[in-house]
C-alpha cells in the first residue's frame, strides 16, 4: 500500500497515514507561472496499491485538477490500482438538471476521474446517494454518523432521552432518521423550507413537537451557514430548549463564520474535517472540529486487504 496526498488537506492526509502506520509518498506537486499544475512523484509505484487523498473543495478547480493530474501520474507509473480517496466530493450539489439548458457537472466529474485512470473512489457521505451510479468503477461511499453519534453521546454523557434530531430539509430526513436509529430511536422532527435562489433559504414550518428538547439539527453540507441560522432560529421559536448542528462537511465559505458565530439560536456547529479547517473555523469558539481519520484509515485497510467496507457500518 502506498498513499498520496494533494494539497487540499495535508493534516487528515498526515492523521490517515500515521493511524495505518504509514509514511506519505514523496512527491512535488507545484505550479507553473501560468498556474498549470506539475506533478511528479519521486517514489516508485510499479504494481503498487496506491490510494490518493485530496478533497475537492475550495479553490475547487484547483484541487479536482491536481487529483486527475495525480492519478495519471500514477497510472502512466504503472501503479497496480488507484483508488481515489476524496473525503469532500466536489460538484456533489449538482447532480440533476435544475432547470433547462443546466449541467450535471457531478456525473462530468466522475467520468473526469474514471478517465484520468482511477481504479475505485472512496469517498464520505455524498450529497445525494445517486452520484455512486454516476462511476462505472467500485464506489465506496462512508457514513460520518459513526464518529457524530460518538461525540453527541460524549456530550449528552450517554444519555438521550431529552434529544430530538432535526432534519434542516424535507430531503435530508433519510439521513436525520439514521441518526436518530443510532442514539436509541429519539424523535424526529423537520424543518419545512423554501429556497428561492441559491444560497438562501426561507423556513415555513416545523413538522414534528420540539417543546423542551434538545434539537440536534444534521446535515451533510454548510456552505453559507444561512440554512443553520435560520433554522435554529425557528425551533428556538417552537419551544426547543437548545439547538446544536452536526454537520459531514464545513464549507462554510464567505461569511458563514462570522454568520454562525453571531447566531442567537444556535449554540454549537460541529463538523468534520473532510474539508481542512480555516484559521477563521479554528478562531471561532462555537465550531468544533472531529476528525475522520480513523474511519478512512479502516476504509483504506480494509480496502488495501480485500475485506468488507459496509461492515464498518
Amino acid at each position: 500500500m502506498k498513499l498520496l496526498a494533494g494539497n487540499s488537506n495535508g493534516t487528515l492526509a498526515k492523521a490517515i497515514a500515521k493511524v495505518l502506520d504509514e509514511s506519505l509518498t514523496e512527491a512535488v506537486i507545484k505550479r507553473f507561472a501560468d498556474g498549470e499544475v506539475f506533478v511528479e512523484i519521486q517514489e516508485n509505484v510499479r504494481g503498487e496499491d496506491v490510494f490518493v487523498i485530496q478533497s475537492t473543495s475550495r479553490p475547487a478547480n484547483d484541487n479536482l485538477m491536481e487529483l486527475l493530474i495525480l492519478i495519471d501520474a500514477l497510472s502512466r507509473a504503472s501503479a497496480s490500482r488507484i483508488t481515489a480517496v476524496i473525503p469532500y466530493f466536489g460538484y456533489a450539489r449538482q447532480d440533476r438538471k435544475a432547470g433547462p439548458r443546466t449541467p450535471i457537472s457531478a456525473k462530468l466529474v466522475a467520468n473526469l476521474i474514471t478517465t484520468a485512470g482511477a481504479d475505485r473512489v472512496l469517498t464520505v457521505d455524498l450529497h445525494a446517494g445517486q452520484i455512486q451510479g454516476f462511476f462505472d468503477i467500485p464506489t465506496d461511499n462512508l457514513y460520518a454518523v459513526k464518529v457524530i453519534q460518538q461525540r453527541i453521546r460524549e456530550i449528552s454523557g450517554g444519555s438521550t432521552d431529552n434529544i430530538c434530531v432535526v432534519s434542516p430539509d424535507v430531503g435530508g430526513v433519510v439521513r436525520a432518521r439514521a441518526l436518530a436509529k443510532r442514539l436509541g430511536n429519539v424523535p424526529l422532527a423537520i424543518v419545512d423550507k423554501r429556497r428561492p435562489k441559491a444560497g438562501v433559504s426561507e423556513v415555513m414550518n416545523i413538522i414534528g413537537d420540539v417543546e423542551g428538547l434538545d434539537c440536534i439539527l444534521f446535515d451533510d453540507i454548510v456552505d453559507s451557514g444561512g440554512t443553520l441560522c435560520n433554522a435554529a432560529d425557528a425551533l428556538i421559536e417552537n419551544g426547543a430548549k437548545s439547538v446544536s448542528a452536526y454537520v459531514s462537511h464545513g464549507v462554510l465559505s464567505g461569511g458563514a463564520v462570522e454568520r454562525i458565530t453571531q447566531a442567537k439560536g444556535l449554540k454549537k456547529l460541529v463538523v468534520t474535517d473532510s474539508i481542512e479547517a480555516t484559521d477563521a473555523v479554528k478562531g471561532a469558539g462555537k465550531i468544533e472540529v472531529l476528525t475522520i481519520d480513523e474511519l478512512l484509515a479502516e476504509a483504506i485497510r480494509r480496502i488495501s486487504n480485500e475485506e468488507s467496507v459496509s461492515s464498518l457500518f
